[in-house]
């Protein structure tokens, strides 16, 4: 029985007269029809989710995210480990001059070990105190996974906005994966002093000013 060569395959993803057909068409939900894939895939990073106007979280951008990260049109990505990020990350806030925030590198006191992997107060302390500022938004707060240090500071960040904590342990639960949350992360996120954070209400963004009325 003849089979396809590899060339008749190539042949094939060539043509412009391909038809794509979506999820909706398969399910019967009417007829979409698409003459050729898009050029260039638009790929957001893991755990990728808006959190208020023009602040986002994520994990780890890789150059496959790059084009999505591009339409945010970011003016501030806070990285929060105690690592170094990619050198392609690098080299991408360089490019598009974003300003790249190392909130846990040599906090206060040096090198930390604790269960928040190099999370302390003083590093969520300056990643709030620059989320707390319109003049630095769009703004992206992530992590390697986007997960836990990241849900520490979003989850401190709900405080200051008066979310009850019931309503901070959902949100932050809802990126940690099949093995569920740190208990230690809700306990930290619980007892963090918002007072510590200083907002200037010339200066925050309309979304905080109207959570804090």
């Amino acid at each position: 029985m003849a089979t396809k060569r590899e060339s008749d395959y190539d042949d094939e993803d060539d043509n412009d007269d391909n038809v794509y057909i979506n999820e909706e068409t398969e399910l019967g939900h009417g007829n979409v029809l698409v003459q050729r894939a898009p050029e260039e895939r638009i790929v957001p990073p893991l755990n990728f989710c808006p959190v208020e106007r023009h602040l986002y979280r994520s994990g780890q951008p890789s150059p496959v995210n790059f084009a999505f990260l591009l339409d945010l049109n970011l003016k501030t990505i806070i990285w929060l480990a105690n690592e170094e990020p990619q050198d392609t990350l690098l080299e991408f806030c360089d490019k598009h001059e974003i300003q790249l925030q190392f909130a846990t590198i040599n906090p206060d006191g040096g090198e930390d070990d604790n269960p928040w992997d190099g999370l302390t107060e003083h590093s969520i302390i300056n990643a709030l105190q620059t989320i707390v500022r319109a003049d630095n938004y769009p703004l992206l707060v992530c992590c390697g996974m986007g997960r836990h240090r990241t849900g520490t500071v979003i989850g401190c960040l709900r405080r200051i906005m008066g979310w009850n904590l019931a309503s901070v342990s959902e949100e932050y639960r809802r990126f940690t994966g099949s093995r569920g949350g740190r208990i230690l992360v809700e306990l930290l996120i619980e007892a963090f002093d918002t007072h510590l954070v200083e907002i200037e209400s010339d200066k925050a963004p309309q979304w905080l000013l109207t959570a804090l009325q």
